[in-house]
């Protein structure tokens, strides 16, 4: 049996911290599963509002790829699982993922993705998110990504830029030959950043900076126009939302 490392990476985000914890426990009740929550916040707000005292929590520097590089850096489990607090996995995600790594070729993978809303823009985005992630092998980090930890230390972990973490890793994955596999379930994810902004603005605003991003673009260039709120932040449990595939 596999042991898993959940990794969250957080900031602002003490409303919602342990309904996500208490749900990987009951999901993972039956495996080798510890937690790790990692906050950028300077003053730790989130990880203080964490109950469970068996959860790993750290800070560290701003950027998800640096928080995420910290979380691994922690971990003791055989197979790491990067997870946004607002995103739920599926029913039966560690049995999922235990018999995908099974398969000694099989380096890591995602889920497909899945919105928490009943709105049927939502189910065509999905529809596409499917598609293009089969076709490109190149899952984004709202799909809860997987992969062996002896692998991500092989690869030198996430690069520590402040977009585009997670299209960068998994093309290097990619690259290097490794097989990586799409899990037909789906996750659930918050669709409150499109609520708040608009599903048209955020849906124009990140093919651009996908476009721009293929173009060879700087992301240290393209951050400004994604993370408009990161530097202010609040406590109310809303944070900018990583760059979602097909939104």
């Amino acid at each position: 049996m596999k042991s898993f490392s959940v990794i969250i990476p957080v900031l602002n985000e003490a409303s919602v911290i342990n309904s996500a914890v208490e749900r990987l426990y009951r999901l993972g009740s039956a495996f080798d599963v510890e937690v790790i929550v990692i906050d950028c916040d300077e003053g730790g707000r989130t990880i203080q509002a964490v109950h469970r005292t068996e959860v790993i929590t750290a800070i560290s520097p701003k950027g998800r790829g640096k928080q995420m590089n910290r979380g691994a850096f922690l971990a003791r489990g055989e197979v790491l699982l990067f997870l946004h607090s607002d995103t739920e996995l599926p029913e039966h995600a560690f049995r999922t993922i235990s018999s995908v790594m099974d398969d000694p070729q099989c380096a890591g993978g995602a889920f497909d993705l899945g919105i928490k809303s009943d709105r049927v823009v939502f189910r065509i985005m999905e529809k596409l998110v499917s598609l293009r992630t089969r076709l490109t092998r190149i899952p984004y980090g709202d799909q809860a990504l997987f992969i062996r930890k002896e692998v991500f230390d092989r690869m030198k972990g996430f690069g520590e830029i402040p977009l585009m973490e997670d299209v960068e890793f998994m093309r290097r994955l990619r690259s290097a030959g490794h097989k990586i596999r799409i899990i037909p379930q789906k996750v659930k994810t918050s669709p409150r950043r499109w609520e708040e902004e608009g599903v048209l603005f955020c849906t124009m605003r990140n093919w651009m900076l996908r476009g721009l991003y293929r173009l060879g673009v700087n992301p240290e260039n393209l951050v400004r126009f994604y993370y408009r709120d990161w530097e202010k932040g609040s406590d109310s449990g809303s944070s900018p939302r990583p760059l979602q595939k097909e939104d």
